[in-house]
């Protein structure tokens, strides 16, 4: 009975954990959002856009992990099906920014853009910080650190465009780093996925 009562409260406290962490990284993603949204705008930049869809996808994706702290193992595959999903939607809308800023090749405002990017990049770092303690503790976990390490490799891709666009003095750079940020969140996204269906096989052969 004792070791049944330390087993319960240690879950507990790690489900309390997880949640407190969630919050946190969640109230820092959208604070950047509204933050990053403006500056993208202010610069005209698809790399500093492809960082703002990726924090709105975060905060949603934060949310939805707090939802099943503490659920089974089936719930929160099923879950972070749905986080691989927004990731592959934010790939597909960093696409089609592409495309269009292809055909609208404006240079980038280069101050606007590097302090925009400096943030955001610190911000991700706290995120990245106070995830990775728990990003081998489930599926959920695991999914929301993959989201967060993106963010802090994207972080650190926006802030060499930067240098590469006031070298320059040309839109291509911000476009190809997009680009590269688009193959990241391809890439993202079938990890995700694919431990969540894995996950969600396991949990359906344990059911049967």
């Amino acid at each position: 009975m004792a070791d049944c009562c330390e087993s319960e409260l240690e879950v507990s406290g790690l489900e309390a954990s997880q949640r407190r962490v969630l919050i946190i990284v969640l109230v820092i993603n959208l604070v950047t959002f509204v933050g990053m949204v403006f500056a993208s705008w202010l610069s005209h930049s698809s790399a500093l856009l492809s960082g703002t869809l990726d924090n709105l996808g975060d905060a949603l994706t934060y949310s939805l992990s707090l939802f099943v702290v503490g659920a089974s193992v089936t719930a929160k595959a099923r879950v972070a099906v749905f986080k691989g999903v927004l990731i592959a939607l934010a790939a597909i809308a960093v696409a089609a920014q592409i495309v269009w800023r292809i055909y609208h090749l404006d240079v980038p405002v280069v101050a606007t853009m590097g302090i925009a990017a400096v943030l955001n990049l610190l911000a991700n770092g706290v995120c990245l910080y106070l995830l990775n303690d728990h990003r081998h503790d489930d599926v959920n976990m695991m999914s929301v650190w993959e989201c967060s390490r993106n963010d802090v490799n994207e972080g650190v891709a926006v802030i060499a465009t930067v240098g590469l666009v006031w070298f320059t003095q040309s839109a291509w750079p911000d476009l190809l780093v997009a680009i590269v940020l688009l193959v990241m969140f391809s890439r993202s996204a079938i990890r995700v996925l694919t431990s969540a269906f894995e996950q969600l096989n396991t949990a359906s052969l344990q059911d049967a």
